[in-house]
């Protein structure tokens, strides 16, 4: 069965009311538009419980106490959207007929590499096994977006099988617009894979990665950048429990704009 190509039940998106949502990278404009509730969920998802910090995040301290922007950040109804199965497995397209295709990959591995000090990445070649996807490719168009955006961030849920359980988990795919050129890649690229990770907000400070708007100067990641993602870490989730789904096998859920389930919050992008 292919991993990323799953067929879409009616009958499951009714049920199911868990909203394909994104980050995305634009110009000038910010709109947040609110989540499920609680009550829209199926009775068949798994409680939210705690999952064990990984030792990356356990071991982390900050020495220089700089506080965090936590109360910034929005999970969905279901929980944070934490990984607990590791390495997380990060697979980089490789294109072979773009313009400095070579530099882009490089800049991106790079990047995977700094997450990957917080927390145990691996990554990978094929796409159809990765837990998120980095694509060198534009966003989506979605409707009412005129301006081209730098980067996008966006989840699917699906039913994983783990031996004979069957597991709630998700998956990422985060596109890098191939238009960004020098210190932008890795910027764009920073910023939106610590969505994926698990930083669903944006920071006030410029001086972090998640800051909400490109700075002239991007930042490296930050102490605020990590004392928020394992706040996210220690957080409940409904993600990576065991569950017995309504309906057998992988799905990809997702709700047209017009929901007010679909939450969505659009950064501004000088």
């Amino acid at each position: 069965m292919r991993l990323w190509k799953v067929t879409v039940k009616s009958r499951l998106l009714a049920g199911l009311g868990l909203a394909l949502c994104c980050f995305s990278l634009i110009i000038f404009t910010q709109v947040n538009t609110p989540a499920a509730t609680v009550s829209s969920l199926p009775n068949s998802l798994p409680n939210p419980q705690v999952h064990p910090l990984p030792p990356t995040l356990a071991n982390w301290q900050d020495s220089t106490n700089s506080g965090d922007y936590f109360d910034q950040v929005k999970p969905p109804n279901f929980g944070h959207l934490l990984w607990s199965k590791f390495p997380i497995q990060v697979y980089v397209e490789r294109p072979v007929d773009a313009n400095k295709s070579e530099e882009w990959v490089a800049a991106v591995l790079d990047v995977v590499r700094e997450w990957g000090v917080y927390l145990p990445l691996e990554v990978v070649d094929s796409s159809e096994v990765a837990d998120i996807r980095i694509l060198r490719r534009a966003p989506p168009l979605r409707q009412g977006v005129l301006r081209s955006r730098s980067g996008e961030a966006t989840y699917e849920l699906y039913a994983r099988r783990d031996g004979d359980k069957t597991v709630l988990s998700h998956r990422f795919s985060v596109y890098l617009n191939p238009n960004q050129v020098g210190k932008y890649i890795p910027a764009t690229a920073r910023h939106e894979l610590g969505h994926a990770l698990g930083i669903w907000g944006h920071s006030l400070m410029e001086t972090d990665v998640l800051y909400f708007s490109q700075v002239r100067t991007p930042p490296p990641i930050s102490a605020r950048d990590v004392n928020t993602l394992k706040r996210v870490y220690e957080q409940q989730t409904r993600l990576g429990w065991e569950f017995s789904p309504q309906i057998p096998g992988d799905w990809k859920s997702s709700l047209h704009k017009q929901s007010p389930r679909n939450a969505r919050l659009r950064e501004d992008w000088d």
